[in-house]
This record gives structure tokens, sequence and C-alpha cells, in this order.
């Protein structure tokens, strides 16, 4: 059997890829071929530099995630909106982000695994899918150069950009070389929300271009009689947008998180037929009413510092929808960083537990952090809210970590200062969100 991993693009925020590809390694999956589109070709450029999963994390962690803008010449801006030729260009992410990513030309030229990035020629209407061999750095910059919001790449007479107005996800060369199993990792928006202004306008734009291409590539096999067997991984709900990310209203490390938690809840439901190839297999929901936060805990144990994030989403009182959670654990003593899946939020007035499982040298372990906010004698509303106990538990229960860890003054700022409303739309009601969530947490009316 040969597999394929393609790889879709979703801007900056691919960085969500990389947790799925943590998840995927650590069953075991290997592939023959990998494709990249768009922002996916960061993933797939990552890869075939050599790199495992968890150097990918420890790079995109320590990323800048201002390296990816890189301003125009100034006379550029002078000649008014209309004569500008994009917000800006590639060099940001050609001269910063691919080495601070790890992105190699030379070893991706002489990878051993088949690799492929789709890049959009302009001149002939046509997206071109660039053997690893072929390529190099302008040409990975160009197929992440965004209409409006970069230059293409002019050469030889032809204009290269991002091939997502074409496809955004590659199967059919997957197909054509071969594949039998393909798993699609897909981080572009497929729900019915339609949102006013220009800036969600161009991205459904984007996602009506996507998923046509797919589909069109699903009928195209289906009519040749083409069978394989299809795996998608994707968020339950539409990642935040590139602006947020940019603006910090989504980390890196919680997008890292999400993707490790979403790639695991598509492996538990995966059967060896895979799922339809058809437009169901990349829908998601829209998230309730809701909001989103995070908790960055820590504390020195035996002599190291273990570091827990915590990226929480609660619906809005009254709302079905049950909270969601997404994290990792960073204590040197066991080595790379570890991620949380099936995690659960449990609230009882103003009693928070937090519980997920975590995969540590080949076995599961639970994990619980626990915080009382409640009125009791002796009740200190700093130490109440600054802490959280912390406990790792084998599968018979016994502790095998445990610490009291704490937010410090700058955590609980960054907590609270960084409450983002999630499911809801206008500043009124994005307001009225989190002061609802937080009078139930705070156990206040």
């Amino acid at each position: 059997m040969k597999r394929s991993l393609v790889l879709a693009g979703g801007g900056m925020r691919v960085a969500w890829q990389t947790g799925v590809v943590k998840a995927l390694t650590e069953e075991g999956l290997t592939f023959d071929h990998i494709d990249g589109t768009s922002g996916g070709i960061l993933t797939t450029a990552m890869l075939l530099s050599g790199q495992d999963p968890d150097e990918m994390v420890r790079r995109w962690s320590a990323l800048n995630v201002g390296d990816f803008v890189s301003g125009l010449p100034v006379l550029n801006y002078l000649k008014g909106p209309w004569a500008l030729p994009a917000f800006g260009d590639a060099d940001g992410i050609r001269d910063r982000v691919f080495p601070n990513l790890g992105i190699d030309v030379e070893r991706i030229r002489s990878a051993t695994a088949e690799g492929t990035f789709n890049v959009a020629d302009f001149t002939h209407k046509q997206s071109i899918a660039y053997e690893a061999g072929a390529i190099d750095a302008e040409l990975l910059a160009a197929g992440m150069s965004l209409p409006i919001f970069m230059t293409p790449l002019r050469r030889d007479g032809i204009v290269y950009t991002d091939a997502v107005w074409i496809r955004d996800a590659n199967v059919s060369e997957a197909l054509r070389r071969g594949a039998d199993e393909i798993w699609l990792v897909w981080c572009i928006g497929n729900t019915g929300y339609y949102g006013d202004g220009p800036l969600e306008q161009y991205v459904h734009m984007i996602e009506m271009s996507a998923t046509g291409a797919l589909l069109a590539d699903f009928a195209a096999a289906a009519a040749a009689g083409r069978r394989f067997v299809l795996h998608v991984v994707k968020p339950r709900h539409p990642l935040p947008l590139d602006p947020e990310y940019f603006l910090g209203r989504i980390s890196t490390d919680s997008l890292l998180a999400m993707g490790y938690r979403d790639a695991r809840a598509c492996l538990a439901a995966a059967t060896p037929l895979g799922v339809p190839a058809d437009a169901a297999c990349t829908a998601m929901t829209e998230p309730a009413p809701g909001i989103r936060y995070v908790e960055r805990l820590s504390a020195e144990v035996q002599g190291a510092r273990l570091s827990v994030m915590l990226t929480v989403v609660l619906p809005l009182p009254g709302e079905s929808a049950v909270p969601e959670l997404a994290g990792s654990i960073d204590y040197p003593p066991w080595g790379p960083r570890l991620f949380l899946c099936d995690g659960s939020v449990q609230i009882d007035g103003a009693r928070v537990t937090y519980s997920a499982r975590v995969l540590h040298e080949g076995a599961w372990l639970s994990v619980t952090a626990r915080r009382d906010l409640t009125n009791d004698p002796g009740w200190d509303a700093w130490d109440d809210a600054n802490a959280v106990d912390f406990v790792v538990c084998d599968d018979q229960g016994t502790p095998v970590l445990a610490s009291a860890l704490t937010l410090g003054v700058g955590g609980l700022r960054r907590l609270v200062t960084g409450v983002e409303p999630v499911g809801t739309h206008g500043f009124v009601r994005r307001a009225d969100a989190i002061r609802r969530v937080l009078v139930q947490v705070l156990g206040r009316n």
C-alpha cells in the first residue's frame, strides 16, 4: 500500500498541522509521498528537511509570527491603494520564516520520500506540482504568496503565486503517483456561516475555491474508477483567522496543542475503510457562543521547571455545547513537549476541574488540574485564583507527577487580558459573552 500525506493550506495557522503530524507519527504512520499547497508548503518543507515532529514543535513555538511580514519599498505605498502591487512581499517568509523553521532547500531536493509543492503559474492559469528535487526557496515562497497580501514571483516571463485559487490540496497528484491511502490534513473552514466585511468574505472565497477543487478531484477519481482509502484530519470548528494569530489573540502553542487534540479525535474515530470522498469529509461546525482563554501554569518540581499550558473554550451559560480543552506539558526530565487529548472541563459552581490524557513513553497517563474559587472560611482570592492542584496518574491511578502550579502575577494578567470571545460577532455581543461566562465561573450574580 502506498500512502500519501496531503497538507492543505491555511495561512500562518498551519502551525496547527505540526500538532497533527506529531499525533500521526505517534501512531506509527509513515508516508511515501508528501504534498503541500499554500500554507501546507511549510509543513511539507519541514518534513522533507528531515525534521521529526518534536523539532517541528520546538521551531514553531520559538517562531516570531512577525517574521511573516515584510513591507515593500516606501515609494510603493506613496502610489496610493489602487496602484499598490500588494500589502507586502515574501521576503520575510523566505529570509526569516524558512530559516527559523529549519527549512533546508538542499535537504528537500535530496529527500528520500517523494515530495511535491503546488505553485500557481498565473501566466498560464494552472497549478504546477513541483517535484521536491526541482524546488528552490523562491518558488516555495511564491507558493505562499497570496494575491493582495504578497507580491508574486516573476521569473522568465512567468508570474508565480499561491495556488489556493486553483486548488488548496492536491489529491489528484497523490492518486497520480499511485496512492492507495490518502491522509488529508485540512484546516480551511467549511461551514455554512457567511460573515460580513471584506476579510471574512475574502476567506469565504478561498473556502469556496478550495472545497470546489477538492470535490473536483474526488469526482475525477470516481469517474475514472480510481479507488482509494481517504482519511481526513480536520478541526471540529474553523481555526481562528490569521489576523487573530498575528495580533496574539491565539498563540502558536495553542494551535500546536489544538492540532494534536484534533488529530487524536480523528484517529480515534478512524476505520480501515476511511471516510467517503464527498463534501461532508471536510465539513465543520461553528462553535457555540462562548470565550477562549489560556492558562500558563508552572512550578519547580524536583529541580526542574514544570510548565503546563491549557487552552480552554467555555460556551455561554445555557448553550448545549460542552467546554473544550487543549494543552501541553513541558517538563525536561520527561523529554520533549507532551500534548493533551480527550480533554474535558467540569465546572461545579466556582470549582473548575480540567481533565485529559497524555502519552508518555508509550503509556497513556491521566492528567487533572483543579482550581477552587469558593468563598470558604479562610478563602484568599489571590491564592485561590493563582494556584491549581496538578496531578498525573498512571493507569492504576497512582500519581507519577504532582505539584501545586501557579500562574504568577504575569500569568494571571495574561489570562484575564487574553480572554477572547468565540462563536459570536459584533462588539456588544463579544463583550457580553465574556461577562456572562466570567459570572458563571466566579459564581457571582
